[in-house]
């Protein structure tokens, strides 16, 4: 379960304190998928960050499966991260001097896995993704919609309990980006936490339920059948306590 109580993360700019996140206090149940949505600079790849361990808030506490992890050290906060959270970014950023196989691989050569055993979960990890017979090329070599399955498959092979995703479908033509919301599904399916970030409306409506942020507040929550328009949901800011 992810657990933010009154989350913010703030940077100085000029003088100025900015403040990206402005009090997230929300709950994400194991095994939910849920969509953030809202314009840009509303503060949706913050929040994210901050739930991925890849940013600290500034203030506020952060429970994850049960485990207060705002104040880690970076020692700690990087096996938690390993080990938990797996990332999945609209740029992909795969290493691109290795192979398929070997970009799936490299989360477990950090998390000291032996190289057999390496091997062998990076195989299957990229059969179910459906690219078995995509393992020895290199990115330049895939297509997006085939390097979008390679990231998922690394992002993937240590089992975390939550994905992230941000823009997963955002560089994808739609079929390309259909195969790759049906592969985050059916890895929520299996009980593992999905957020998506998208500015898409047909990618957040599949979503169990929608957050909608502004100035770095969630403003709204909505189930995904019943986002209609984002203008729409930032205009009600019902939100509920």
């Amino acid at each position: 379960m992810i657990r933010l109580v009154d989350v913010w993360r703030s940077y100085s700019l000029g003088g100025q304190e900015l403040h990206a996140l402005a009090g997230v206090t929300e709950d994400v149940l194991d095994g939910e998928h849920v969509a953030v949505m809202g314009p840009s600079g509303s503060g949706k790849s913050t929040l994210l960050n901050v739930i991925g361990l890849l940013d600290r808030p500034t203030r506020g506490r952060y429970e994850l499966d049960g485990r207060e992890v705002s104040d880690l050290d970076d020692a700690e906060l990087s096996r938690v991260r390993r080990d938990r959270v797996g990332h999945v970014f609209q740029a992909y950023h795969l290493v691109a001097r290795l192979d398929a196989q070997r970009n799936v691989e490299l989360p477990m050569l950090f998390a000291g896995v032996p190289r057999a055993e390496r091997h062998e979960r990076a195989r299957a990890a990229l059969a179910e993704v459906g690219l078995a017979k995509r393992s020895g090329h290199r990115p330049s070599e895939l297509s997006g919609g085939e390097r979008q399955r390679v990231a998922i498959a690394r992002a993937t092979v240590l089992r975390p309990t939550v994905i992230l995703a941000d823009e997963p479908t955002g560089n994808l033509d739609r079929a390309a980006g259909q195969q790759v919301l049906e592969l985050l599904e059916r890895l929520n399916h299996g009980g593992t936490t999905l957020m998506v970030v998208t500015h898409d409306l047909d990618v957040a409506r599949r979503a169990r339920r929608v957050l909608i942020l502004e100035d770095g507040r969630v403003v709204n929550r909505l189930a995904g059948h019943e986002l209609k328009s984002l203008a729409e949901a930032l205009a009600a800011k019902r939100v509920e306590p």
